[in-house]
């Protein structure tokens, strides 16, 4: 039995939350202008507009604006017009479409059409991509802000062997692709995965992120491991994660709640500040390559 630490997510969010309010202030000051992100909402789900509520009041605290756009009924054809409208609009620095979709939108479609330099939320493939081969490009917001927190609390994972549960395209993999990035070595498990308990148990960091509540059992854990839990799920009307609670196993862990999901949100928040910086800057180079251009022309 060893002590367990915990990762605190709500206090890496709050530092990251001061860093993003001190830069806003700074963007307004320097361009008289607001920091914009566009959240989109299809269909009625109420756990969608739960995180979006919870989104927006975060932009809040930091000084950024948000335009929400709420779709009960919409088409794939409808929503990537209306994408491509906000990619156009110089007002607005970030486009954040709540996930999932209905099952009548075609997700990959419509993640692909945003912008790169607006996506913020890093879902496309685009974004993807780049990121994978360590090129600059915004990353899945979760996996990103698990990145975070082992930045803050200075856990190297360089040599590690890590354990991925889960392999979606806005988690799993992604997380995957970070941790590769940042020289660990890494297993992604899944629903096929033959001898989960054993691939876990081997495992020096483990990160839950398959859904299902507590899937993983604190006794699969390896004793000192680094365990982040990504899940929110509920048993009896009681928030667990993908994790059974690993206290006296773990050496660090995140709660839930409290944990990756704040963190997640402030990583949003910080990438749309970055965005509305990144555009600036390229306006300022389009800007002095064209007068180049024309004093080169005028000789």
């Amino acid at each position: 039995m060893i002590e367990s630490k915990i990762l605190d997510g709500k206090l890496v969010s709050k530092t990251l939350e001061t860093a993003v309010r001190n830069r806003v202030y700074e963007y307004e000051e320097a361009y008289g202008e607001e920091v914009t992100l566009a959240t989109i909402i299809v269909g009625n789900d109420k756990a969608s507009k739960t995180y979006v509520n919870m989104k927006s009041k975060a932009c809040r605290r930091v000084g950024i604006y948000t335009r929400e756009y709420f779709l009960p009924q919409f088409t794939t054809e409808g929503l990537i017009s209306l994408i491509e409208v906000l990619n156009e609009d110089p007002s607005v620095n970030g486009i954040l479409i709540q996930h999932p979709l209905p099952k009548n939108i075609d997700e990959k479609k419509c993640f692909d059409k945003i912008a790169l330099e607006k996506d913020v939320d890093g879902l496309s493939s685009h974004s993807f991509g780049k990121m994978a081969f360590g090129e600059e490009a915004f990353g899945a917001a979760t996996p990103t802000g698990i990145m975070h927190i082992l930045d803050f609390y200075h856990i190297d994972v360089s040599g590690k062997k890590a354990c991925v549960v889960g392999r979606s395209p806005i988690l799993g993999k992604p997380m995957a692709a970070m941790l590769l990035n940042r020289n660990a070595t890494v297993t992604i498990c899944h629903t096929k995965t033959q001898n989960l308990e054993d691939e876990i148990k081997s495992a020096d960091i483990v990160i839950g992120a398959v859904g299902k509540p507590e899937l993983i059992k604190k006794d699969w854990l390896k004793e000192g491991a680094v365990v982040i839990d990504a899940g929110y799920n509920y048993i009896n009307g009681k928030p667990v994660g993908d994790i059974e609670n690993p206290t006296s196993v773990a050496s660090l862990y995140t709660p839930v709640p409290g944990g990756v999901g704040p963190v997640t949100i402030a990583t949003l928040l910080t990438n749309t500040i970055t965005a509305a910086e990144k555009q600036k800057q390229l306006d300022k180079n389009k800007n002095y390559t064209e007068k180049q251009y024309i004093k080169e022309v005028n000789k």
